[in-house]
């Protein structure tokens, strides 16, 4: 059997401790699986004294990853820290420049500097395989990069993050405000003390960033997404989605046209009935539209010790089998210094419509200025309703719910601004795209 493949382990988190759990427990299938044996030699982590419950006797231990990356005895470097600066940078730069393949999960990482870490590998001849970094167990990093080889695609969406769309199915399913659900995946450990990065958008933005990159063999753009998180979506808005047809989910979307290419994160209505609708809880969903192929969805766990752990050793499974010299799959899919300026889209026309809520006074003449303001902006109506909601706000208020056709996202905005100006609006607007079914 071919010598054992040596890997250094920098974070020893929920993700690195279940990977050496992993590695640990499964030695002889993975030896038999790969060809050779998985032995981990190195870790690092920042406090050694605590009890993590693994058993590391005879594992070299490094204070400072950086240490691991230039002087430790092994083959592979996983990177399991996170952040995009500090340490993760260095220590996987300094991994690269040795020529040792890397592993990592991190998606900030790559999203500020995938491609010089990819220029990097590739003049080194080694492997930089990030699985785990989009979508926990969803293979989709590996999909683009070797399995839809000679497909031409045209859109990439999906949800990204584990954090809100728990937030999401939990409002709608069970009627609780978005503070009380995010209270509630705090405890549960599916959001961080500190949740802005997720509920903001963030999260998704990077990995969207990502896959954009794979997709349409641009330079990663990870600052050149338009971003809107879920934290002003209320219950009024999951209630109304739901009397017109639809589910909110927070997606992640990439496309190419004429123009550019086009990134957004931002809620979205997708129809009751649509598959990404059911998409409940912590999971995440992925769907690759092509030319040949037509329209791929991957469903499956986006977070999680286990998942991640999964796809990491996934990564280091196909580092164990390649073969030394063999011809390199490029890290972003297509070379790192043939891949193209980023060329961001114009504004086009949004063929899904949009959904906007206004909670307006009591006022006669309201309802009809409301329709004046669209009408300036060229925008068509699908309904309108007008209702008082006295359960929710002051008998004095009436909410208005607007369905529009196609339209075009900055007449909207200005149409939006407009009735701003007007004097009867209480409260901020709520604007939120609508996804429909497309025409066989």
């Amino acid at each position: 059997m071919t010598d054992a493949l040596k890997i250094g382990i920098a974070g020893l988190g929920t993700v690195g401790a279940s990977l050496v759990r992993i590695i640990q427990s499964r030695s002889n299938e993975l030896a038999a699986t790969c060809g050779r044996p998985i032995l981990i030699t190195g870790v690092s982590a920042r406090d050694k004294t605590k009890d993590r419950g693994l058993h590391l006797a005879g594992v070299e231990w490094f204070d400072r990853p950086e240490d691991l990356a230039e002087k430790g005895d092994i083959d592979v470097f996983v990177e399991l820290i996170g952040g995009a600066n500090g340490p993760a940078n260095s220590s996987v730069r300094a991994a690269l420049e040795r020529g040792l393949h890397v592993v990592t999960a991190n998606k900030a990482l790559l999203a500020y500097h995938g491609v010089e870490l990819a220029t990097i590998a590739e003049e080194k001849g080694t492997l930089l395989n990030f699985e785990a970094a989009v979508a926990g167990g969803i293979p989709v990093i590996k999909a683009l990069r070797e399995s839809l080889t000679g497909n031409t695609i045209s859109r990439i969406y999906g949800i990204m993050n584990g954090t809100c769309n728990y937030i999401l199915t939990k409002m709608e399913k069970e009627g609780l405000s978005f503070a009380d659900c995010l209270k509630e995946a705090q405890r549960l450990g599916y959001a961080e003390a500190d949740p802005a990065f997720d509920i903001e958008g963030n999260d998704t933005a990077h990995k969207l960033s990502i896959l954009t990159t794979l997709a349409f063999g641009n330079q990663i753009a990870a600052d050149d997404i338009y971003l809107e998180g879920i934290t002003n979506i209320s219950i009024e808005d999951i209630h109304a989605a739901a009397e017109l047809g639809y589910r909110i989910k927070l997606l992640g979307v990439a496309q190419r046209t004429d123009t550019g290419i086009e990134q957004r994160v931002h809620p979205t209505m997708v129809p009751v009935d649509s598959v990404i609708a059911q998409v409940d809880g912590v999971t995440n969903a992925v769907a690759i539209e092509s030319d040949i192929l037509g329209e791929l969805l991957m469903v499956g766990p986006g977070a999680g010790g286990n998942a991640t752990a999964s796809s990491v050793l996934g990564d280091i499974a196909d580092i164990a089998k390649s073969q030394p010299g063999a011809q390199r799959v490029p890290v972003l899919g297509h070379p790192a210094k043939a891949l193209e300026s980023y060329r961001k889209a114009r504004m086009q026309s949004h063929e899904g419509g949009y959904f906007i809520r206004l909670t307006v006074l009591d006022r006669t003449g309201v309802f009809a200025s409301v329709a004046t303001r669209m009408a300036e902006n060229h925008i068509s109506l699908e309904s309108i309703v007008q209702r008082s909601q006295q359960h929710l706000a002051p008998s004095h208020h009436q909410t208005i719910i607007l369905v529009t056709h196609a339209t075009m996202e900055d007449s909207v905005r200005k149409a939006v601004a407009s009735i701003k100006g007007e004097g009867y609006l209480v409260g901020d607007p709520q604007v939120i795209r609508i996804e429909r079914p497309k025409e066989d």
